[in-house]
C-alpha cells in the first residue's frame, strides 16, 4: 500500500496537490503545478537522498508523503521538513497517520534526527495529526502567508527521530 513515489506518479500527486491549490490555504503556492513540475520535485527530493512516499489502494493513489532538506547549510543536514498530502476523498481515513509513520521510520534509518512539519493555521485537523505521532509545536508566525485575501499564520511542529 506505501511505496517509494516515481515520476509515473506525478500526474496523480499534481492532482491531488492542485485541490489543495485551489481550494484552501493548507498550501501558499497559487498556482497550479503540471504533471511535469511536480517530477521534477519528486526527482529533486529523490536527489537529495530523502523519501517521496504514495499510499495506494486497487491501482489508485489515496495520499503522499516526503521529506525535504529543512535548510540549505551542512549544519541542518540531520533536519528535515515533512510534508503530507491526503486525497480530499480519503480525509479521516487513517493514510495520513500511515504515511507519517513510515516516513518517520525511513527517516529514521537513514540517519535524520529531526523532522519539522508547517501548517497554516488554523488547521485542527493537521495539528492533531501531527500531535498524533508526536510531534510538539515549536514555533508560531503570525500573518506570514497572504492568500485568498486573506493573512494566514503558520505553526511549525517537530520531533526529534
Amino acid at each position: 500500500m506505501i511505496h517509494p513515489a516515481t515520476v509515473r506518479d506525478a500526474e496523480e500527486i499534481a492532482g491531488i496537490y492542485n485541490h489543495y491549490i485551489a481550494n484552501t490555504v493548507i498550501t501558499f503556492e497559487e498556482q497550479i503545478v503540471t504533471p511535469e513540475q511536480m517530477a521534477a520535485r519528486i526527482e529533486t527530493v529523490g536527489s537529495s537522498s530523502l523519501p517521496w512516499l504514495v499510499a495506494e489502494r486497487d491501482g489508485q493513489l489515496l495520499g503522499y508523503a516526503y521529506a525535504a532538506p529543512w535548510k540549505a547549510r551542512s549544519a541542518y543536514r540531520f533536519s528535515v521538513e515533512t510534508t503530507v498530502y491526503l486525497h480530499p476523498e480519503t480525509l479521516g481515513r487513517g493514510i495520513g497517520s500511515l504515511l507519517y509513520e513510515t516516513l518517520f521510520s525511513d527517516l529514521e534509518r537513514r540517519g535524520v534526527r529531526t523532522a519539522i512539519g508547517g501548517i497554516a493555521l488554523p488547521n485542527p485537523a493537521s495539528v492533531a495529526l501531527h500531535e498524533k505521532l508526536g510531534m510538539k509545536k515549536a514555533a508560531h508566525f503570525e500573518r506570514v502567508g497572504f492568500k485568498f485575501d486573506q493573512w494566514i499564520d503558520v505553526g511549525y511542529w517537530q520531533i526529534n527521530l
